[in-house]
């Protein structure tokens, strides 16, 4: 466990396993929860990354609104303080748009893996993915709403554990509303053909508050970019079809280690 500070908002991260960096960036409001179906995969051939944007878990919440330039400022001092030259960058929603900012902005991006994303955020509803940490009930509603009815209904006991987990780490609402205010103002579509990094970009079905249609955009805008749909599932992707997820991650991984190392 360790922090890295920026500006004097301090980041908690944690690291597991060794070689090549794949660092984990959040969905908007969410903790560190939601990549416990991911960093143990990859802290075997990789160095797993994980890390509490501003806002969630055990980082500085200050007053917003943020961002996407000032949370990938953030990713960047967060691998500078690990001493990570270049990182695979695993992003979700808003880390998603974190991630392609980054890969605009610095030299320190191997790879992109981005899921449930997309080049710009006018027009998301994104409320209806949000719940009070202080309202279990509420938080147990969000949740299944990020998540396919099938799923709801055959691991009704996993979605107990993640309002569980929601309850101690998500965002306060007045840092919901920060990262939020993150993902509204980001565009970055007439950008994308800058984006040379390879890129897979993953996307359930399912997901009625990020339409697949804008995860195809983006893919189809980076020079270098790959789409997988993901039958089904709904905007958690990385959770409710993990084994899938995990399978197409650790292969994209592994082709970029080879053609970044060798």
């Amino acid at each position: 466990m360790a922090t890295a500070t920026n500006g004097g908002v301090s980041l908690y991260y944690d690291t597991d396993g060794e070689g090549e960096t794949v660092a984990f960036v959040g969905d908007a409001g969410y903790g560190a929860w939601q990549w416990g179906w991911q960093h143990a995969v990859v802290a075997g051939p990789f160095e797993s990354l994980v890390y509490d944007q501003r806002g969630v878990g055990r980082s500085d919440t200050p007053d917003g609104p943020y961002t996407v330039g000032e949370l990938a400022q953030d990713l960047e001092v967060v691998l500078a303080d690990r001493g990570v030259r270049k990182a695979h960058l695993v992003g979700a929603g808003l880390g998603g748009m974190v991630a392609l900012q980054a890969a605009l902005s610095s030299n320190r991006v191997a790879s992109l893996t981005l899921l449930a994303t997309a080049a710009a955020g006018a027009d998301l509803e994104l409320g209806t993915l949000y719940g009070d940490p202080t309202d279990r009930d509420d938080l147990r509603r969000v949740t299944e709403a990020a998540l396919s009815e099938e799923f709801v209904s055959e691991q009704p006991e996993v979605v107990d554990q993640i309002a569980a987990w929601r309850a101690d780490d998500d965002a306060s609402p007045r840092a919901w509303e920060a990262q939020a205010a993150a993902v509204d103002q980001f565009d970055v579509s007439d950008r994308l053909y800058e984006v040379t990094t390879p890129a897979l970009v993953l996307h359930g079905t399912a997901d009625s508050t990020w339409p697949i249609e804008r995860g195809r955009k983006l893919a189809d805008g980076l020079p270098h970019g790959t789409f997988g749909a993901v039958d089904g599932t709904g905007h958690l992707v990385g959770v409710e079809a993990s084994k899938d997820v995990n399978d197409q991650l650790l292969a994209f991984l592994e082709e970029q280690a080879d053609a970044e190392y060798l």
